[in-house]
């Protein structure tokens, strides 16, 4: 594996989730040549990290009628490490390896059953207004509770 800039000690990191989520490899999720769309990891993070803001209840605030934030994605990338096929099951671990003031520094692992890395991943997303558009800070509980989670969540 060559070098991902956002992975420093891969053992390390990879031991460091706490939090994953199951996917199935669908047959319209692959090409011609039997792999997984390209596209489709970040389908794949995006269903993963919407599930990991359930289990903090952050989905519930942001979908309130009357809540003003709601989450955008900055940016995203994604590493391809390993070929993924059709019917391929996958758990994709999602975490916040750095919480910024109104952002946080979301990072993915896919992994096939047998434990190879497939997919590593990392994006920001911001907490913003809907009015205005505008970043609005982490409320400090859910700061705390990305902190926590990172120590004590666990799911499939």
């Amino acid at each position: 594996m060559g070098r991902i800039g956002y992975i420093h000690d891969l053992k390390e990191w990879a031991a460091s989730f706490h939090f994953s989520h199951s996917i199935k490899v669908r047959f319209s999720e692959t090409d011609m040549f039997g792999h997984l769309n390209n596209t489709v990891p970040f389908t794949y993070f995006e269903e993963a990290r919407i599930e990991y803001f359930k289990s903090l209840g952050f989905m519930q605030e942001w979908v309130k009628d009357g809540s003003e934030a709601i989450p955008v994605v900055a940016d995203l990338q994604c590493d391809f490490l390993a070929q993924i096929f059709f019917n391929d099951e996958l758990t994709v671990h999602v975490k916040a390896e750095r919480i910024g003031n109104s952002s946080a520094d979301i990072h993915y692992m896919g992994k096939k059953a047998d434990g190879t890395i497939c997919l590593t991943g990392r994006g920001t997303i911001v907490q913003i207004s809907k009015a205005t558009g505008k970043a609005i800070p982490w409320p400090q509980e859910s700061i705390d509770l990305m902190n926590r989670e990172e120590r004590t969540i666990q799911r499939s």
